[in-house]
């Protein structure tokens, strides 16, 4: 681009080659894919961890029954 600065031609010319290049969509893509299995996995494991506490509980009552 004739009569430019020539600092903003640096930044223009930098801005059209990072527009070009689509090289890093692809780690953005499977970074959200990643981030959205660690959020469910976080979400489910209050359900979880309530069912393996009632199978203890549950288990720990028949121990207990069968020592007394």
């Amino acid at each position: 681009m004739a009569g430019m600065n020539p600092q903003f031609s640096e930044v223009y010319q930098w801005m059209q080659k990072l527009h070009g290049e689509d090289s890093g969509q692809d780690l953005i893509e499977y970074a959200l894919i990643a981030a959205l299995i660690a959020l469910s996995a976080v979400a489910g494991m209050g359900s979880v961890a309530k069912a393996l506490n009632d199978i203890f509980s549950a288990v720990g009552q028949k121990i207990q029954a069968y020592i007394v």
